[in-house]
């Protein structure tokens, strides 16, 4: 399928079966830590960038056995890049809805949330989980790099103006970058937003998988640790740290990488897909389709990486293992 992979395995939502609206990089950020790449265009108008009835017939497809719910916990709408710049996004959250009985989860950067349509079109969901990495222009400008008709302060009113009125859940996500939005100045003013828009729990996160920008570089567990003691000094809100790194959560799938719609653990089509998404370890692919071990990982995917179909790399002392796209015109097999 071209629209839906998992389900997947994440530590905060369970079994989470993604919904990702474009096939390539859609979004208004250009963040230096994005781990899908930089993004070729900073778009910031609505429209159907993917085929709306091609969505919605895949995840008909997927609900048509009624044995496949078992296996799922929730519904993860998501995408490459925002999902809410997809024009028929309230359509596709209410035909999921109507097929499926399962939580529905949005993950969206909040870049569209001054929209009065598209916090009605969000108001479905049961969780939604807004990204915001800073609360000043400068630092606002340093990490998320934003198309130039979006202001910080704008995000922040929609996401104060969504929060008031929604009866779901609403966790808040903040990725630390080091040097660029962990400043004190920048902690109180994270702090001071979080406080207008009361969200149920908030979630820190730092860079770990190779980012778009070589100058994005993470905090320390201990800089995180002490981030996370000034936010529970200052807000009477749940403060949540990132798994350990051996099992790093991802939080744009949530949680955890992506496969395709198979149940087959050991489906070499189904960690391709996944390391096509963005660069995973070991253990994340170890995790995501339930084999035993890292060490089965690094065996299934020898002969791969021995024909140049898969490239592994180090970054900040994890290996990784990466996709290698067949050029054009030419055969993947």
């Amino acid at each position: 399928m071209k629209y839906i992979f998992g389900p997947v395995r994440s530590r905060r939502l369970g079994r989470s079966l993604g919904i990702d609206l474009f096939p390539s990089k859609i979004c208004n950020f250009d963040c230096v830590y994005c781990e899908v790449g930089p993004s070729p265009v900073r778009c910031h108008v609505r429209k159907k960038y993917s085929p709306t009835k091609d969505i919605l017939q895949e995840i008909t497809s997927a609900f048509k056995d009624d044995s496949f719910s078992e296996h799922i916990d929730v519904c993860t709408l998501t995408s490459s890049g925002e999902p809410t710049l997809h024009s028929d996004f309230g359509r596709i959250l209410s035909h999921l809805k109507q097929i499926s009985s399962k939580p529905v989860v949005v993950l969206t950067n909040g870049s569209t949330m001054g929209s009065h349509d598209v916090r009605q079109e969000l108001a479905q969901a049961d969780i939604v989980i807004p990204s915001l990495d800073a609360a000043t222009p400068a630092a606002f400008q340093r990490v998320d790099r934003p198309h130039e008709s979006i202001e910080i302060e704008k995000i922040i009113e929609g996401l104060t103006a969504f929060s008031r009125d929604f009866a779901g859940r609403l966790w808040l996500e903040i990725l630390f970058v080091q040097g660029m939005n962990d400043g004190i100045e920048e902690l109180e003013a994270l702090c001071r937003a979080i406080e207008a828009i009361r969200p149920d729990r908030v979630q820190l996160n730092t860079v770990f998988r190779p980012p778009a920008s070589s100058s994005a570089h993470p905090v320390t567990n201990d800089a995180l640790k002490n981030i996370a003691e000034f936010f529970k000094h200052k807000l009477s809100i749940p403060i949540d740290l990132p798994a350990p790194s051996s099992q790093v959560e991802d939080p744009a799938c949530p949680g955890d990488m992506c496969s395709r719609v198979s149940l087959h653990p050991e489906s070499i089509d189904g960690i391709l897909q996944t390391i096509q998404r963005r660069p995973c370890t070991a253990a994340d692919i170890s995790t995501t389709h339930s084999i035993g071990s890292s060490e089965k990982v690094k065996q299934l995917l020898e002969p791969l990486v021995y024909k140049g179909k898969v490239r592994t790399y180090s970054h900040e002392g994890h290996l990784f293992y990466q996709y290698v796209q067949s050029p054009k015109g030419t055969s993947k097999n």
